[in-house]
């Protein structure tokens, strides 16, 4: 037991976890928290322009190291600025530790100052939210709160500290995590694995599709293992490209919004489909059959037992987490002493869809024209972004051929907001990428629009020091708002066009690089030089306001709407 204050123990639990950034605005109720820091060295408070931002700086940072990621704010208005990314956090299934101070509890229930009910506000946002009763359970709920937030499906977690218990000294006792939790899963059910390869064997066509829980489980070397027994081709779940590697010759790549066709259509011609490590969402299947096709039987992987059969109904479910259970498969299937590789002649339809693929991308690379096209972007991008960049993507018209066109093969390398779609995520994201990953290129690309929502934190990434790269695509539009409007209500447009700064004179402003481009030959070179700048940097691509990309969500808009 040691003798702290309150604040102190707030550090210190955070500490014994391997903490090292707490992403934040200040605010007078957690001077406690912060004084304690003074002295540190071994975390650093990162002072943000907006608590938005913070939150999506810890979503990075959580995404790119593997651990848990720390955003912390004010009650009242600090803390409602915080949703926005934790609800990101909770749909990209990001581990994160929210912590709110909140109002004293002597004066609960008056309506004092910056007095909401934050437990509540948090609680359908997070895996777990409550407010911290007493100062001598700080540790034992900071535990609990890590424990949940790493373990099982990842998410974000809140605590909200009420300010009079910081002021109380308390006796604390330190866990170290292996002391306390274990965020390891076993396989599947034996049962359950012994049907599925059964399954596995009947196969002729069969296709994988890899989603996060391939990812966070560390199960890539499994998942193509048993890919390479069964000539099974591969696809990825929507934003989670980065989880096997694209250059293996079994991986197609992505399916859902903006995916490749390519991959679309190996899932349409499968026999037999193992989804793995995905709950086979909206925005990656539709919750139809113009991606996953009816009649085919599918085997699912989740480490959440209430995602099995949830969109999909399964021919066999397996519990578990990815890794053992692609583990527990592949032993099975050995157990049958068949040949291996199988199904050998699926392998010339899978290189033909690659193939395919290869040549559709590289024609973009012939779009000369001013504006610049956007796919001529994501072209001059797949040459000169290094094998080992992280990239964050935002959202938009202009972004959505970077789903298709981009292309990854070292793990930890593609972040979005996934389902939330969720503007202004990409920059602040990035920095706290950049700062998991300080050696490697990290790249966020946005549109217009969705850069200025957090484009203040550029001055974060000056202070701080971090030299991300901002790629602006700038059409001076909300593009994908103004694409329905031109494909259903006949171009009739309200309230999307835009006016904005040169780019890169606003990073100059703030002590970063500006490069400015309107020729397509000019982009890989102010690319590679904003790579290589040891402060942050933005590229301004002015693209075509035309080119807009019918909206997938057609089916959202009602037919008697549509421009004749």
């Amino acid at each position: 037991m040691s003798k702290m204050s309150a604040g102190g123990a707030v550090i210190e639990s955070l500490r014994v976890e391997g903490v090292r950034y707490v992403y934040g605005v200040v605010g007078s109720c957690m001077v406690e928290i912060l004084d304690d820091l003074y002295y540190r060295q071994d975390i650093a408070w990162v002072g943000t322009r907006h608590e938005q931002g913070a939150a999506h700086m810890a979503d990075g940072y959580a995404r790119a190291s593997g651990r848990v990621g720390i955003c912390m704010a004010t009650n009242g208005p600090g803390a409602t600025n915080l949703t926005t990314g934790i609800s990101v956090a909770r749909l990209s299934h990001s581990a994160l530790v929210a912590i709110t101070g909140a109002s004293m509890l002597s004066q609960a229930h008056r309506d004092s100052f910056q007095e909401i009910d934050q437990v509540a506000m948090f609680r359908p946002l997070t895996k777990w939210s409550a407010q911290i009763p007493r100062a001598d359970r700080i540790p034992e709920l900071f535990r609990h709160a890590f424990r949940i937030a790493a373990s099982g499906k990842k998410g974000p977690v809140h605590l909200d500290i009420p300010r009079d218990i910081l002021n109380e000294d308390i006796d604390v006792e330190l866990l170290l995590p292996r002391q306390y939790r274990d965020e390891r899963a076993g396989p599947a059910h034996p049962e359950a694995v012994t049907a599925a390869a059964g399954e596995l064997l009947r196969a002729k066509r069969p296709v994988v599709i890899a989603g996060l829980g391939v990812g966070d489980g560390g199960a890539r070397a499994e998942l193509l293992k048993l890919a390479e027994m069964l000539s099974a081709a591969i696809v990825t779940s929507f934003s989670r490209h980065d989880v096997v590697p694209i250059e293996h010759p079994l991986v197609i790549g992505p399916i859902g919004f903006g995916g490749s066709p390519e991959a679309r259509a190996a899932v349409q011609e499968a026999d037999l489909i193992l989804a793995a490590g995905t709950r086979l969402g909206h925005i990656t299947t539709f919750y139809d059959q113009s991606v996953i096709p009816a009649e085919v039987p599918i085997l699912q992987i989740e480490i959440d037992p209430k995602e099995v059969g949830r969109n999909y109904s399964v021919k066999v479910g397996l519990v578990g987490d990815a890794r053992e259970t692609l583990n527990a498969l592949v032993a099975a299937l050995r157990r049958n002493e068949g040949t291996w590789p199988r199904n050998r002649e699926h392998l010339v339809d899978i290189a033909h869809w690659k193939r395919q693929r290869a040549e559709r991308l590289a024609a973009a690379e012939q779009l000369d024209t001013v504006p610049i096209k956007p796919r001529r972007v994501y072209a001059e991008l797949r040459k000169v972004l290094p094998r080992d960049a992280i990239v964050c993507i935002d959202g938009g018209t202009s972004i959505s051929p970077a789903w298709n066109m981009l292309d990854f093969n070292e793990p930890r390398s593609l972040f979005s907001t996934v389902d939330l779609g969720c503007l202004g995520f990409a920059y602040p994201a990035s920095i706290g990428a950049k700062m998991a990953a300080p050696s490697r290129p990290v790249l966020s690309i946005n549109g217009d629009g969705a850069f200025l929502m957090n484009g203040c934190e550029i001055e974060t990434a000056v202070r701080c020091k971090v030299p991300v790269v901002a790629l602006v695509l700038n059409n001076n539009c909300w593009g994908s708002e103004k694409a329905y409007q031109k494909y259903f209500f006949g171009g009739r447009y309200v309230g999307c066009d835009l006016t904005n700064p040169r780019f890169d004179k606003f990073a100059e402003l703030f002590g970063g690089r500006g490069f400015y481009v309107d020729r397509p030959g000019d982009i890989n070179q102010a690319v590679a030089e904003a790579l290589k700048a040891d402060v942050p940097s933005i590229v301004e691509i002015k693209v075509d306001p035309d080119e807009l990309q019918p909206p997938a969500r057609a089916d959202a808009v009602k037919k008697n709407r549509r421009a004749s």
